[in-house]
């Protein structure tokens, strides 16, 4: 029982230690029990809701978590919910597990990023394998989320100035062509450009023309 409860602990992105939080949305009111007591012998906080609605309706915290889903519920489905969270930019991973594993429900789910597509009744190992690959994606989306915030406060954090050096720089400018276009001494601009590496915590060109890339990256520009 140990080595299950120790499933459900991950590394947070500040390196301590925190319970996972499983959201499983299914209507058959005995197997939702059951994948609840499964998954909190294992460690992880669980909690069970019987439809989308409910499921919409609850409270959400932004906490290390992913989604067991039903495809068929009362209402709309397991499917129309993955579509509303896109929709409305939460990026929950989401795992279905379904009776009904048709290829069409299938397709449309994995091409939407669902982690998995599983069939009832699931192996234990099938699911905690599962489970771990969905947690493995929301960490490295929260990581993405949370270096793309440090790269945004970090820019923002430029003069305008300093930001028209920047861009200068990793064009490829000399400091002389960069003083020529801008109108300021070279001076000025190794002191704006000692200014940006201070302000980004970076040492050469070539650390900036990389920090742009992977800001570039992060935003989807």
């Amino acid at each position: 029982m140990a080595g299950d409860r120790r499933q459900g602990k991950i590394l947070s992105g500040d390196g301590m230690n925190t319970t996972a939080l499983i959201h499983v949305v299914d209507d058959d009111e005995s197997l939702r029990n059951a994948l609840l007591r499964l998954l909190a012998a294992a460690g992880f906080e669980a909690r069970g809701y019987a439809s989308t609605g409910d499921f919409l309706l609850h409270p959400r915290t932004d906490r290390p978590g992913c989604l067991l889903l039903d495809v068929r519920l009362p209402g709309p489905s397991g499917l129309d919910l993955q579509a509303a969270l896109q929709q409305q930019g939460i990026t929950l991973p989401v795992i279905f597990l379904t009776g009904y594993a048709d290829v069409n429900s299938c397709v449309r789910a994995m091409k939407a990023g669902a982690v998995d597509f599983l069939a009832k009744p699931v192996t234990r190992d099938t699911l905690f394998d599962a489970l771990r690959r969905a947690l493995a994606v929301d960490a490295l989306q929260r990581s993405a989320r949370d270096e793309a915030r440090q790269l945004r406060a970090a820019f923002a954090s430029l003069t305008p100035r300093e930001r028209e050096v920047f861009d200068r720089i990793v064009a490829g400018r000399l400091n002389k062509q960069i003083a020529d276009e801008l109108a300021i001494s070279e001076r000025t601009v190794k002191a704006e450009r000692a200014q940006c590496m201070a302000k980004l915590k970076v040492s050469s060109a070539a650390e900036l023309g990389r920090l742009a890339e992977r800001r570039q990256q992060l935003s989807g520009e």
